[in-house]
């Protein structure tokens, strides 16, 4: 195992200090990884080093159905926030309702979540998984 020692005045790096770049199709270079343990030791080497290869994150199988149906019903939801949040002639009727419910124990407390909420409900109805 080898020490990781960094300049002066820096402690510890968590997380990604390099990645590799997609030029003409392929990978150039590795990921390389600093972390550090927060957990009490009685260890004074808390610091270390990975390095990984470029395709260590690349997907090996195919998306499966459960996927495919979660960002087909992401996407539709999605489009129907931003639609909803832009339509003028419903905007003062869904601040009132968000407002109205805020308070609640199981009231959703940002106006986007709101959205998310009744526009999620909307497409489940429309769209009933089998």
């Amino acid at each position: 195992m080898g020490l990781v020692t960094y300049a002066p005045g820096i402690q510890f790096i968590k997380g990604s200090l390099a990645k590799p770049k997609k030029i003409d199709g392929h990978n150039h270079g590795d990921y390389l990884i600093g972390t550090h343990r927060e957990a009490p030791t009685t260890n004074p080497n808390c610091t270390r080093l990975y390095i990984r290869k470029a395709t260590t994150y690349e997907r090996t199988t195919a998306p499966n159905s459960n996927e495919l149906w979660a960002r087909t019903r992401f996407a539709a939801v999605a489009a129907a926030v931003k639609a909803r949040k832009e339509d003028l002639m419903n905007v003062n009727t869904d601040k009132q309702n968000f407002l109205a419910q805020k308070d609640d124990a199981n009231g959703k407390k940002t106006f986007k979540a709101y959205l998310w909420s009744i526009c999620a409900a909307a497409y489940d109805q429309a769209h009933p998984r089998s």
